[in-house]
């Protein structure tokens, strides 16, 4: 409920010109949080874990009141909303996608996929996905072929028809971004911890901590257990290295956005995927601090240059009407990217780490491929779509 409301927000308030770094500016805040956030839940979660739940609850609370107090909402057509019934609105939520039936077809398998994976075995949910889809495309046959001098017929009689065909293939094709994208937060964490040495980090960094910690201790300060919140067994924790992730955003993505601003929301989408396709390849040249770094910033060059044009191009194309439809459409895509990263990475993981045959490297290639194939088919659809 919460983030197509915003981006939708976004959308209406930008226009072609200023919309590269609208939404820019928009990730940015996102990240801002993204950054924050795991801090301070680390600081918290050293007092009490309960408190780390209150935290969040208080941060959602401030969030509130600041909106009912600064928020503006854009103009919208009052009138010809009001005139809209809550029938009309839901038929229309319905059309984006197909008529009724391939509606229910494509959320049935998304629960599926998405629920019964939490409760199901991989097996099991395979089964009855494949069941579903196979006793849909079979009622659409039987339907099709009993249908010959095309009378009307109720809703769940009806051959299956699919709507906003073009932005389904897209949310189908970004779903494979997420897919790689989310290998950073479920797959670098682990790898960090069991194959990573920061040392390099630690003697890069340790002179200006030492500084720090000095200054600290002569107001006063107790830094006797500082090294604590940063170090676990004498090495970084991973969860602050992958926050460079959301640093590298708050720093760059406005400016990353300014200068993409003239360029199309597919072509910088593209763009985007081939570098986080690079960063993957960075984590082949060793296993230090500095080369994960290296790969974390990368990859967040890619993602400034593809994440927030994924959701402008969500927008642009999305009839003025549909724009909050189009936008609860988008993360479709991202919730079938977070239940497939998932099990890529445990797979992968398994198999590739040291509970397996100890090659993390061709994880790494198979990342890169995954996005790969993800860029070349954006390549295909861009030309398509600019051909139709």
């Amino acid at each position: 409920m919460f983030k197509p409301v915003v981006i939708s927000t976004v959308a209406k308030a930008t226009n072609e010109e200023n919309g590269s770094v609208g939404f820019g500016i928009f990730y940015m805040m996102v990240n801002i949080g993204g950054f924050i956030g795991p801090i301070v839940a680390g600081i918290v979660r050293g007092w009490n874990w309960n408190l780390v739940f209150y935290a969040s609850a208080g941060w959602i609370i401030i969030l509130s009141i600041v909106c009912l107090l600064v928020y503006k909402e854009p103009p919208r057509d009052a009138e010809a909303e009001s005139q809209r019934p809550l029938s009309e609105v839901f038929k229309g939520m319905v059309e984006v996608v197909g008529n009724l039936r391939f509606f229910i077809l494509i959320s049935g398998l998304l629960v599926v996929l998405v629920m019964g994976s939490k409760w199901w075995s991989f097996s099991l949910v395979g089964m009855v996905g494949a069941g579903w889809i196979i006793g849909n495309l079979a009622l659409d046959i039987l339907f099709r072929a009993t249908n010959t001098v095309r009378t009307a017929r109720p809703w769940f009689l009806q051959p299956m028809a699919i709507g906003e065909g073009r932005y389904l293939l897209f949310l189908l094709l970004m779903a494979g971004f997420w897919v790689s994208f989310n290998q950073i937060f479920m797959t670098l964490p682990e790898y960090i911890r069991d194959y990573v040495d920061t040392s390099d980090l630690i003697a890069s960094f340790g002179p200006a901590a030492s500084w720090f910690t000095g200054i600290a201790g002569s107001l006063g300060f107790d830094t006797t257990n500082w090294s604590r919140a940063v170090l676990e067994h004498g090495q970084i924790k991973p969860e602050h290295l992958i926050n460079l992730n959301a640093f590298g955003i708050i720093l760059f993505q406005v400016l990353v956005s300014w200068l993409l601003r003239k360029t199309s929301p597919l072509t910088s989408i593209i763009i985007g995927v081939c570098v986080t396709i690079a960063s993957f390849g960075i984590y082949l040249a060793g296993m230090s601090g500095w080369v994960v770094v290296s790969a974390i910033l990368v990859f967040s060059l890619g993602e400034m240059m593809a994440s927030p044009r994924s959701k402008e191009y969500a927008g642009r194309i999305a009839p003025p009407e549909k724009v909050g439809m189009y936008m609860g459409y988008f993360y479709w895509c991202v919730a079938l990217g977070n239940l497939f990263g998932g099990l890529l990475s445990g797979m992968a993981y398994q198999h590739y780490g040291p509970h397996g045959i100890n090659q993390p490297g061709q994880m790494w290639i198979i990342f890169a491929a995954l996005a790969g194939t993800t860029a070349v088919s954006l390549v295909i659809y861009n030309r398509w779509v600019t051909a139709k």
